[in-house]
């Protein structure tokens, strides 16, 4: 069986013997029997850490869950700085988690959650940061600025927190290079390895949003040449 994996200098293929075998099987395999110059980032081979997440024949999958294919082709992730081979530097993803706030940041005093409480962002609380969404979203492939994905799922999960006393403040934080610059394509819910859908999630404070009177910035500009007032706009 072949696989090609892009490397530094080009696209290689290597040939292993391994049968029924994860990627990351296979990636260790041509690392110590092949070609000990091979980079790759793997952590709990258990689809739990996130960190061997990378792209076969031009999807995001975790290398510890898939299962090679005769003439796969292995790719690091997109929209993010390639430190060497398989290997990239997440920093920048990260760091809109630190630009949204994505935190409890006001919390209401004798407020605890219950069982079901807890299940309102259940889903939410699974995201292992693995960057695949990141990497298949078209919106931040053209605007490095866009909070992305998992941030704004993971806003989501602080404003529906019945313990968040100033959700109106979390909601402004994301407008700008936030939730109305989505696209709602899916892709990132396509490639979630924990099948969470940042998509509804972004959909969801959309519609929370509205209640505080936020809305789409560019909605203005599709009133058909007329005011709201019914006047002429031009």
């Amino acid at each position: 069986m072949k696989i090609s994996i892009q490397k530094d200098e080009g696209l290689i293929e290597y040939e292993t013997t391994l049968e029924d075998a994860t990627l990351l099987e296979v990636l260790s395999d041509i690392k110590h029997n092949s070609d000990n110059s091979l980079c790759f980032s793997s952590g709990c081979r258990s689809s739990v850490c996130g960190s061997c997440s990378m792209r076969v024949n031009e999807v995001e999958v975790l290398a510890c869950a898939y299962k090679v294919q005769d003439g796969d082709k292995i790719e690091p992730l997109k929209n993010v700085e390639v430190i060497r081979d398989l290997v990239v530097d997440m920093d920048k993803a990260y760091s809109f988690n630190i630009k949204a706030k994505a935190w409890l940041s006001q919390i209401s005093s004798g407020i605890s959650l219950d069982g079901e409480d807890s299940k309102t962002n259940e889903v939410q609380s699974d995201c292992i940061l693995c960057g695949s969404c990141y990497s298949a979203c078209p919106v931040y492939a053209v605007n490095e600025e866009f909070i992305g994905p998992f941030s704004l799922t993971r806003i989501w999960k602080y404003v529906s927190d019945k313990r968040e006393d100033n959700e109106e403040q979390k909601l402004t934080d994301v407008q700008t290079n936030g939730i109305w610059d989505c696209t709602l394509c899916g892709n990132c819910t396509v490639v979630c390895p924990q099948n969470i859908s940042s998509k509804a999630d972004i959909e969801m404070l959309r519609m929370k949003s509205a209640q505080y009177g936020l809305m789409d910035p560019s909605f203005g500009s599709f009133d058909g040449g007329f005011g709201f007032d019914g006047s002429p706009s031009f």
